[in-house]
């Protein structure tokens, strides 16, 4: 009789399709829940079955509106109050992420209070990926497996078989990211340095690097409206740039995000599932990160490492969808 409690993987409603596919991986079904909701819109998600004695990995990415962390946050009562053995949360997109600092009085920081109710709710562990920023993981009182897209993307790089590589950092926060893929491909990099006037809006960017002549991938972790990546594509492509692509972990694409992709001189982008597309798009493509979380699920529950993931030379195969 094996000595490790059984695992049950369940998904929230913002997650599902994914949830479906990790569990999948994992080879089990997705739990059965039902989230009840009441007239005026209240919910009650309820465990369908059993779940006593087990590991849960609760599947949720808490993007807006705030109702997707109030029903991660009821699953997590929901679980505790069922004694469940432990309680994992699976966010493959952590919200809030970019209030990480007070850069200006008399704000909150979003990111460390979020943290904070996900600890007073019942979690015991988070698995999530490509944070806003790394040092996020020290706002937690609990592990957080902090998973890097990195070994999604760069088999799909290379599998582009571009003659004159060069990666493309789209601000100067993003370049500690941009340097590793750079190092891994072992190809230049160049900096887009960006003046904002407020969120959504930039002033004026210049490019730190030559792109003359060479095929550009732009890094970073999420990708909101696009004005960002359209601004920088568009810059990079006037400075003489024979190509321009962008990877981008979190499609969070809201207001003109799908026509500014498509207005761009882009060739394409290229983004994770850690959130559902709202739409298609002939210059969008996508990549399952759910092989990745179904190994790191595993690791942790066969108490396995969770850093071998991030060894490229293991990469996971691209798995367009």
């Amino acid at each position: 009789m094996s000595i490790l409690n059984k695992v049950k993987i369940f998904s929230g409603s913002a997650s599902y399709s994914l949830a479906m596919k990790i569990a999948e991986y994992y080879g089990t079904g997705l739990g059965d829940m039902t989230l009840n909701k009441f007239s005026d819109g209240e919910m009650q998600p309820s465990f369908n079955e059993s779940i006593r004695g087990c590991d849960l990995f609760l599947v949720q990415s808490t993007t807006p509106p705030g109702d997707n962390l109030l029903e991660l946050l009821l699953m997590i009562d929901a679980a505790k109050r069922a004694s469940a053995n432990s309680i994992t949360v699976v966010i493959p997109y952590y919200g809030y992420a970019r209030q990480d600092r007070k850069d200006k009085p008399r704000v909150s920081i979003g990111s460390k209070m979020i943290a904070d109710v996900l600890s007073a709710a019942g979690a015991n562990r988070v698995i999530t990926m490509d944070l806003h920023a790394p040092q996020i993981q020290g706002f937690f009182n609990m592990p957080v497996d902090h998973l890097d897209s990195s070994v999604v993307f760069i088999p799909y790089i290379k599998s582009l078989n571009l003659e004159k590589l060069v990666i493309a950092a789209p601000d100067v926060g993003a370049s500690n990211r941009n340097r590793e893929y750079a190092k891994v491909l072992g190809v230049p990099m160049v900096i887009c340095d960006k003046e904002r006037r407020k969120a959504n809006e930039i002033a004026s960017m210049t490019i730190i690097g030559d792109v003359t002549d060479m095929d550009v991938v732009l890094v970073d972790d999420l990708c909101d409206t696009a004005g960002t990546l359209s601004k920088a594509a568009k810059l990079i492509k006037d400075s003489g740039a024979r190509s321009v692509r962008a990877v981008c972990t979190h499609p969070v694409l809201s207001g003109k995000a799908y026509e500014n992709i498509e207005n761009s001189v882009l060739e394409e982008l290229i983004v994770c599932d850690t959130i559902p597309m709202k739409q298609t798009s002939p210059k969008i493509r996508v990549l399952s990160v759910a092989p990745l979380i179904s190994k790191a699920i595993r690791n942790i529950h066969e108490h396995g490492s969770v850093s071998s993931l991030f060894k490229l030379d293991n990469s996971f195969q691209p798995n367009l969808i």
